[in-house]
């Protein structure tokens, strides 16, 4: 028998912003299924559509508020690859300086 895992336990992955807005996108799409199959099914059935669908919603929060952290480009464009690779070289500098 399968169990929904409890969103608590998770630490959310550390994405680009490209990265997190695919993943928001892909998870709202889960959720909504999750909802229409939560819907369509027989009342009093034993069905975990709606407690996994609550924890895509508690993922999908906490990779929220991770994009948060990006500036929102004016143009609603993507970031460049090479954009993605100086905030990555930017973060490893800062983690150096942490450590050090």
């Amino acid at each position: 028998m399968s169990s929904t895992p409890s969103p608590d336990g998770q630490r959310p992955p550390q994405l680009s912003e490209y990265s997190l807005r695919q993943a928001l996108h892909e998870l709202d799409a889960k959720i909504q299924t999750l909802h229409n199959r939560a819907h369509t099914t027989a009342a009093g059935s034993t069905n975990t559509y709606k407690a996994h669908a609550e924890a895509l919603e508690a993922k999908r929060a906490r990779l929220a508020e991770q994009l948060v952290q990006y500036p929102t480009p004016a143009d609603g464009s993507e970031p460049s690859v090479w954009d993605q690779i100086r905030r990555g070289i930017d973060g490893l500098r800062e983690d150096l300086r942490n450590i050090l």
